[in-house]
């Protein structure tokens, strides 16, 4: 657990990552605030995270996405700081663009490809929560059907033979893209990934990529409140954590 995290125990600490083209951390930090939660947002030059228990990766197109998604943001202090703040304690979530980041900083497995439309998509879609045996998904109950928005060029999930066997055997996979009634069907996979992924997290548990916008389903005013409870089931966790210290 992060120092601070121990020595203030009242509330728990996001930090919300801004990189040059990031554009919805506003989005993000708004939902994480409304849960009564102490959020800051870091700048990607940052190289201090020891004040946090988890730091978010929002979506957008960081530095323009120039030659892939997430290929420079990779390279920015920040994220050289993730690998001790996840040995630490620390959570990393990781959200659209984010996602694209931590797989390009190997911070988790495989890659993104375009989508198989090789267009961009910005719909909502249904979710399969495959796991709640997860800091990010305990809330959910294993099987639930939810229902969150996607908007990416690049969310194509995709790894080879080994990666993919080693995923699912590991149980790495958190959500899967299906239809309303939690079938996985190709006509449910907007992008073409492979084995309907829609988010994966590491073998320690504690970094989770996702495609679809959890920030943007976190009111009903939006159509769903289905991804606010990635952001209670992060605070829940942390909190007892700190408890238990």
């Amino acid at each position: 657990m992060p120092e601070k995290s121990v020595q203030s125990r009242e509330k728990v600490r996001y930090g919300v990552a801004v990189f040059p083209g990031s554009n919805c951390d506003y989005d993000t930090y708004r939902v994480i605030s409304e849960l009564d939660n102490r959020v800051n947002f870091v700048w990607h030059e940052e190289r201090s995270l020891n004040n946090y228990d988890c730091i978010v990766l929002p979506g957008g197109f960081s530095y323009g996405d120039y030659l892939r998604t997430g290929a420079i943001a990779r390279f920015s202090p920040l994220m050289q700081s993730l690998p001790d703040f996840l040995d630490r304690g620390g959570l990393v979530l990781g959200i659209c663009n984010g996602f694209q980041i931590l797989l390009e900083a190997g911070l988790l497995p495989g890659a993104m490809l375009q989508n198989k439309s090789l267009k961009f998509i910005c719909r909502y879609v249904y979710l399969r929560v495959e796991s709640n045996n997860s800091p990010f998904t305990r809330l959910f109950k294993k099987g639930q059907v939810i229902r969150m928005p996607i908007a990416h060029h690049a969310g194509n999930y995709y790894a080879d033979e080994n990666t993919i066997f080693e995923i699912e055997n590991k149980k790495l996979v958190l959500l899967r893209y299906c239809d309303k009634e939690g079938s996985l069907t190709e006509e449910s996979n907007p992008n073409g990934s492979l084995n309907n992924i829609a988010g994966i997290t590491n073998l320690k548990g504690n970094v989770f990529g996702l495609m679809p916008h959890p920030e943007r389903a976190s009111s009903s005013l939006l159509g769903s409140e289905d991804g606010k409870l990635i952001f209670k089931s992060i605070t829940s966790y942390i909190a007892e954590r700190v408890r238990s210290f």
